[in-house]
């Protein structure tokens, strides 16, 4: 029995991956290209003239494979996993996942748990800050392609197709079952099909489950900037914890304000969509910067009328691309304080020098709503007496940076959606929210398929 995957993010490829193992007949249909490589103009800082990484992922690996490569292996994070398995069950295929990851050459060491992070939490219960200790592990940006070219070589090995720079246009279903997917003017029939389309293609298959009835809830979103300090202020942290989870509730308004995405010795670059550009980060193993970066978001859900948190989200974005000028907001946190806009002047005399500088020095709360920036300053105030030195003048704060949260589709606990056999996986589909968690779900999807295989 044949099963076509639809999108080659961590996903896509560990549902391939698994299948591939016991045997199945397997189709991976894929937008973009394979793994690609590009020499850098900018060789001694590690970036292009886009200040995009060195080595880049296009198409096979996703956005999330597009990335530093940060391995939470924990189920409370990424997505809650512990709505679709038991906890200890959730542990063992994190496990699984890591070990699948450390085969095909990643070779970041795990973070430990140990007395230190009791400290820390100690530490940060007294600033009225919650900080979850997490098992991690961290690739590398520049370590990335390696490894997402040896997955993707073993699974060819095993008889897996793989159909590159092919959009999916339409699936096709009969009564109420799926029979394949709709490529141009063909169709490629299959068994089952698995939708593994990433963030990207989020619209596309929020579209295709209106169109054939499958329930969806809008997801929260979060909202906010990077955070740009120099790494010895966070050492202390971060050398224990890669990417330290510090969870904030604030006074004034009550919401929830959390660090994400931490890039010790990294960079901060630009993330861009159609009309407009936002803000992210990256950690490389052979290259570093002499600063740390992080996210500071504010998670925002809307109620009725309007309850559809993406274009929210866009709106914002989109102010903020015309006022930088198609370029991200850059303030000194000194000057948010002082209702001033930054210059570069104001940047240059300041001891934090920015890593990414395609940007426009700016007001940010000429980007964010007024609620929003209130939040990042009272957390950032706050997550000083934890972390002292990550609130000074010179901090840079670059806007805006937005976790855009897919619709999530209603599926059972085997992925599975109400149409028979259409499964939907990963971030795309809103059932998690990071590398770890996609592809975990696209593993508990592929065995649910293996058993109905084998039972005929």
């Amino acid at each position: 029995m044949k099963t076509i995957v639809v999108g080659a993010g961590p996903a896509g490829l560990f549902c391939a991956y698994e299948l591939a193992k016991a045997g199945a007949k397997v189709v991976v249909v894929e937008s973009g290209s394979a793994v690609e490589r590009r020499r850098c103009p900018m060789k001694k800082m590690g970036y292009c003239a886009k200040c995009e990484p060195c080595n880049l992922i296009h198409g096979v690996g996703g956005a999330g494979l597009f990335s530093d490569g940060k391995l939470n292996l924990d189920p409370r994070i990424g997505g809650d996993m512990l709505q679709f398995m038991k906890d200890d069950e959730a542990r063992r295929l994190i496990e699984y996942v890591n070990n699948v990851f450390s085969e095909h050459g990643a070779k970041g060491e795990k973070t430990t748990i140990d007395e230190r992070a009791g400290a820390l939490i100690r530490k940060a219960k007294m600033a009225g800050v919650t900080f979850i200790p997490i098992v991690q592990r961290h690739i590398g940006s520049d370590m990335l392609p390696d490894v997402i070219e040896s997955l993707k070589s073993y699974m060819e090995a095993l008889g897996v197709e793989f159909v590159l720079n092919t959009t999916v246009r339409d699936i096709d279903v009969h009564n109420g079952a799926t029979k394949g997917v709709i490529v141009g003017r063909r169709v490629i029939k299959g068994d089952f099909v698995v939708l593994a389309t990433g963030r990207g293609g989020a619209q596309w298959l929020a579209r295709k489950c209106m169109q054939l009835g499958i329930p969806t809830q809008h997801q929260p979103l979060d909202v906010g900037v990077r955070v740009e300090v120099p790494a010895e202020i966070m050492k202390e942290v971060t050398d224990v914890f890669w990417d330290p989870k510090f969870y904030i509730q604030t006074g004034q308004y009550d919401d929830f304000v959390r660090t994400f995405c931490t890039c010790p010795y990294g960079f901060v670059i630009s993330e861009s969509y159609n009309s407009f550009i936002c803000t992210n980060g990256h950690s490389m193993i052979s290259v570093k910067s002499e600063n740390t970066n992080f996210a500071l978001l504010v998670r925002v859900a809307l109620t009725h009328p309007v309850e559809n948190t993406t274009e929210y989200g866009e709106s914002i974005a989109r102010i903020a691309s015309t006022i930088g000028g198609g370029k991200p907001i850059l303030q000194r946190f000194g000057d948010l304080k002082a209702g001033r806009r930054s210059t570069w002047e104001r940047i240059r005399r300041s001891y934090v020098k920015p890593t990414f500088t395609y940007v426009t020095p700016g007001d940010v709360s000429m980007v964010l709503p007024g609620r929003i920036m209130a939040d990042i300053r009272e957390a950032l105030e706050t997550l000083n007496k934890v972390i002292p030195g990550v609130a000074e003048d010179s901090t840079l704060l670059y806007a805006p940076e937005i976790k855009f949260h897919a619709l999530r589709v209603n599926v059972s606990k085997q992925m599975e959606t109400n149409v028979k056999n259409l499964f939907a996986v990963g971030d795309g589909a809103g059932v998690s929210r990071g590398i770890v968690g996609a592809a975990l779900s696209g593993v508990v999807a592929a065995r649910e398929i293996i058993k109905r295989c084998r039972n005929g």
